[in-house]
C-alpha cells in the first residue's frame, strides 16, 4: 500500500488472527493518516492486533458501548467533535481501555493536556512508520498490562487488610501491636475501651504507657509479655494475677496472650498482644459452677452438693463428737394443686416452700430440693436427736399458715422422715435411704406427720411401695378393661 494512497473506510481490518489478540479502535477522519497507520501496523511479524476503524466521534461512541476494545487510537480533531472534550466523552465510555493520542504538530498542547486527563500518551503522526507505532502499541500495551496487575495486586492487599480491619475490629477481646522499639502500632476498639486510649493518641507511644499493668498480688511492674515473645519468637501467655490499669486509674484483671509478628523473610518485626477481662471469664466458671450444684428452680443446693456437704458434716461430727440429723420432706397435697391450678402455681408453690423451709434452720444447715416436691434439709452439728425433732416442729408450725401463691390460699402440710448420725448409720447413702422409708411411714400415718427411723420400717415401706404398684395396676387393667 501506497503513503499516498486512499483507502476507504470500514468495519474491521485484521491484521492477524490469534488466540487473545489485542483489540485496537482507530478514530481517524483523515483517509491518509489512517492508510499510514493500517500500513505500519500490517509490518509486524508478531501479529497479534486486531484493528476497528470509525471516522467519527458518534460511530466510536457507538462501538465503545459494547464493549472489548483494549486499545483506541484518537485523533482529537473530528468533524463531529474534537480537543478535550471530545478525549474526555471517550475516556467516559472506555474508562478501562488504554488511549493514545494521534497528535498533529501544531496540536502538541491540546494531547498533552489529554495525558493530564486519563489519556496514557499521544504520539506524533509523523512517527506512526512501521518501526514506531508497533514498538509504541506494543510498549504502552505491556505497561497498561503491569499496571493492571499491580493495580489488581493492590486491590486484593486492600481487601485483605480490609477483612483483617474489620475482623480485629469486630472480636470481642482486645488487640494491641508494638514494633521492635516497643512503641504502640495499632489498637482495634476494645483495646481502646480496655486501657483508656484511643488509637490516634496512642500510636508511637512507649507500650509501657498505654498497656500499663501489674502484678496483681505484689503491686509491682507486670513483665512485658510484647518483650518476652519478640525475643522468644514464640506466644507467650500473660503473667498470672495480670491487672490491666486504665487510663483514669480504674483497673482490671486480664489475661490471653502475646505473639511476635514476622515479615515476609521471617525476621521479627513487632508483636501482638491479645487479652481480654479475666473477671468475666471467672464470673461465667462460677456460674456454671453454680448451676451444676443448685436446682434452677428454687436455688436450692442439689443431691450432688448435699451429698458433698453430707460427708463434710459426718467427717466434722466425728471429730467434735457432733451428730448430724437429716430430714426428709414431701409436701403433701402438691398433687393436687399442681393439676388443678397448673404447673406455673405448681412452680411457684415450690419457691415459696423453699423460702419457708429455709427460713426455719440455721445458716449453717442446708435445704436441697431432692426433687419433685420432695426436699432435704441437713442438720448439722446437732447434740441430741431430741434437735433434730425440734427442727421437724418449727417446720410444721411454719407451714401451718397457707401459702399465698397466684391470688390463692393454699394449705399444704409436711410429711417429715428423720434419721440421725450415728444412731442409725455412719453411711451417706443409707442414712438417707431410712429418712425417706421413715417419710413415707409418717406420710401413711396421715398428713404433717414427722417420723424417726425404725429397725423394720425399711420392710415396712417396700410392702408400702410394692402395694402401691400393684394397685395402680389393677386400677389401670380396669380402667382398660372398661374401656372395651
Amino acid at each position: 500500500m501506497s503513503k499516498h494512497e486512499k483507502v476507504s473506510p470500514v468495519s474491521l481490518f485484521q491484521l492477524a488472527k490469534t488466540a487473545n489478540p489485542t483489540t485496537v479502535l482507530l478514530v481517524e477522519d483523515d483517509h491518509t493518516d489512517a492508510g499510514l497507520i493500517l500500513e505500519a501496523l500490517a509490518e509486524p511479524k508478531d501479529r497479534s492486533v486486531q484493528l476497528e476503524w470509525v471516522t467519527c466521534l458518534a460511530d466510536t461512541l457507538d462501538r465503545l458501548a459494547r464493549g472489548g476494545i483494549d486499545v483506541v487510537l484518537l485523533d482529537l480533531t473530528l468533524p463531529d467533535g474534537e480537543g478535550i472534550e471530545a478525549f474526555d466523552r471517550v475516556l467516559q465510555a472506555a474508562p478501562d481501555a488504554l488511549i493514545l493520542v494521534l497528535s498533529a504538530a501544531d496540536n502538541e498542547e491540546t494531547a498533552r493536556r489529554a495525558v493530564r486527563r486519563g489519556a496514557h500518551d499521544y504520539l506524533a503522526k509523523g512517527h506512526a512508520d512501521t518501526y514506531w507505532l508497533p514498538r509504541v502499541l506494543r510498549y504502552v500495551t505491556e505497561r497498561k498490562a503491569t499496571e493492571k496487575v499491580l493495580r489488581q495486586a493492590e486491590e486484593r492487599l486492600f481487601e485483605e487488610k480490609e477483612r483483617s480491619r474489620v475482623t480485629l475490629d469486630s472480636i470481642g477481646d482486645a488487640v494491641l501491636a508494638t514494633d521492635l522499639a516497643f512503641r504502640v502500632t495499632y489498637l482495634n476498639p476494645m483495646a481502646e475501651e480496655m486501657t483508656g486510649w484511643s488509637q490516634t493518641e496512642a500510636l508511637g507511644r512507649p507500650l509501657a504507657e498505654v498497656f500499663n499493668i501489674v502484678d496483681g498480688a505484689t503491686r509491682t511492674l507486670a513483665a512485658n509479655p510484647a518483650r518476652r515473645a519478640i525475643e522468644q519468637d514464640q506466644t507467650v501467655g500473660l503473667a498470672m494475677n495480670c491487672v490491666l490499669i486504665h487510663r483514669d486509674g480504674t483497673e482490671t484483671m486480664i489475661e490471653d496472650s502475646a505473639a511476635p509478628i514476622h515479615n515476609r523473610e521471617g525476621r521479627v518485626t513487632g508483636a501482638v498482644i491479645v487479652f481480654h477481662d479475666g473477671s468475666q471469664a471467672r464470673d461465667v466458671t462460677e456460674k456454671m459452677a453454680h448451676l451444676a450444684q443448685h436446682d434452677v428452680l428454687t436455688g436450692l443446693p442439689n443431691r450432688m452438693l448435699l451429698k458433698e456437704r453430707f460427708s463434710r458434716a459426718i467427717a466434722l461430727a466425728q471429730r467434735n463428737r457432733n451428730q448430724v440429723g437429716l430430714l426428709f420432706l414431701d409436701l403433701d397435697r402438691f398433687k393436687h394443686v399442681n393439676d388443678s391450678l397448673g404447673h406455673a402455681t405448681g412452680d411457684r408453690v415450690l419457691q415459696a416452700a423453699a423460702e419457708r423451709m429455709v427460713g426455719c434452720v440455721r445458716a449453717s444447715d442446708t435445704v436441697c430440693r431432692y426433687g419433685g416436691d420432695e426436699f432435704v434439709i441437713l442438720l448439722t452439728a446437732i447434740k441430741r436427736a431430741q434437735d433434730a425433732a425440734f427442727a421437724a416442729e418449727k417446720l410444721h408450725a411454719a407451714f401451718a399458715e397457707p401459702l399465698a401463691i397466684n391470688g390463692h390460699r393454699l394449705q399444704l402440710d409436711l410429711s417429715i422422715g428423720i434419721s440421725i448420725y450415728p444412731d442409725d448409720n455412719d453411711n451417706v447413702d443409707d442414712l438417707m435411704h431410712h429418712a425417706d422409708t421413715a417419710m413415707l411411714q409418717a406420710k401413711a400415718n396421715g398428713d404433717n406427720r414427722r417420723r424417726f427411723c425404725a429397725t423394720d420400717m425399711d420392710r415396712r415401706a417396700i410392702a408400702m411401695r410394692a402395694t402401691s404398684r400393684i394397685d395402680r395396676a389393677v386400677i389401670k387393667s380396669e380402667a382398660q378393661a372398661g374401656g372395651r
